[in-house]
């Protein structure tokens, strides 16, 4: 038993110094985590305070409990923020899962193979520019006066839009646009579980008489369920993250209305205003609802799509 215990011993050590390096390798992305994600949960306190800068986070700061909260509550405009903040984030989910999947099941019906990889590469090519590039670029493309877009509407007798200042246009502005820079990295996930299919299934139905539409219904769509369940319950997550970069780099005032989401009115409120009590508080109630959304969704990917993290 002791010779047995010697030699767990010493194969354990083995173990260490052979992954050492790899250990070694991670420690520099552990350390930047540690610092820009878990070191800023200790200003989680100036939710519960009346915060002046002056004094330090740990300062003698006055503790006021959640009137910050009550605050935020009683605002007149926090109910229209967050009722923004929801319907922009589901479309942008609900469309960031179909445009993709119908996409990339189109691209597979593609023959020539020079064709798909083009196609592939000019949809893929949005999604590495920032929204700061992309909104200089939609607020030229999409100007009333001068816009392409709307010198193409004039030609077939339509009056110029102004989809970046007109609360009726605003919201669908920004959920085409982000589907336009999205899509083309969820077309190539969806492809990737397209080449995963069993080819042979593709011939016995066509000897069975199956035409295109009934094969991707039985065989492709199938095929690629587990994806689909799994990219579809890590989507819940993000029921709040409407995406600042983008709406930040679009919006003005005259959108508040249906433009202004959690992300924004924080900005605004905290580092404009200086209201930091309030707008951490803001982020808290953010968080909190998130962190809920993320560990259901898990859950359920764990549970139906056999997902997971460790």
């Amino acid at each position: 038993m002791f010779r047995h215990f010697k030699g767990s011993k010493k194969r354990s050590r083995e173990t260490i110094l052979r992954e050492l390096p790899l250990h070694l390798m991670v420690l520099p992305g552990l350390l930047i985590i540690l610092l820009f994600s878990y070191g800023p949960m200790a200003g989680i306190i100036i939710a519960f305070q009346k915060f002046i800068p002056a004094k330090g986070l740990f300062g003698a700061q006055k503790w006021v409990g959640f009137e910050n909260f009550i605050y935020v509550w009683n605002m007149p405009d926090s109910l229209q923020v967050l009722w923004n903040t929801i319907i922009i984030a589901f479309f942008k989910i609900v469309t960031g899962l179909i445009v993709p999947l119908t996409f990339a099941i189109l691209i597979n019906e593609v023959r020539k193979t020079i064709l798909k990889k083009t196609v592939q590469t000019l949809i893929y090519l949005p999604h590495f520019l920032s929204w700061i590039i992309l909104g200089g670029i939609l607020i030229d493309v999409l100007s009333p006066s001068n816009g392409i877009v709307n010198k193409a509407l004039g030609l077939i007798g339509i009056k110029p839009i102004f989809f970046l200042g007109d609360n009726a246009w605003f919201r669908i502005t920004l959920i085409v646009t982000d589907i336009w820079k999205g899509f083309g990295f969820g077309t190539i996930v969806y492809l990737s579980a397209i080449t995963v299919i069993d080819p042979n299934l593709y011939e016995a139905s066509i000897i069975d008489g199956a035409n295109r539409w009934k094969q991707t219904w039985h065989i492709t769509l199938p095929g690629m369920r587990m994806v689909i369940v799994l990219l579809m319950l890590l989507s819940l997550g993000n029921v709040l993250n409407a995406g600042f970069d983008q709406i930040f780099n679009l919006y003005g005032p005259i959108v508040y209305e249906t433009g202004d989401i959690i992300d924004t009115l924080v900005y605004r409120i905290g580092l404009i205003n200086a209201q930091f009590g309030v707008a951490t508080a803001i982020g808290l109630f953010k968080s909190v609802v998130s962190f809920i959304f993320i560990s259901v969704s898990y859950f359920l990917a764990y549970r139906y799509a056999d997902y997971r993290i460790f």
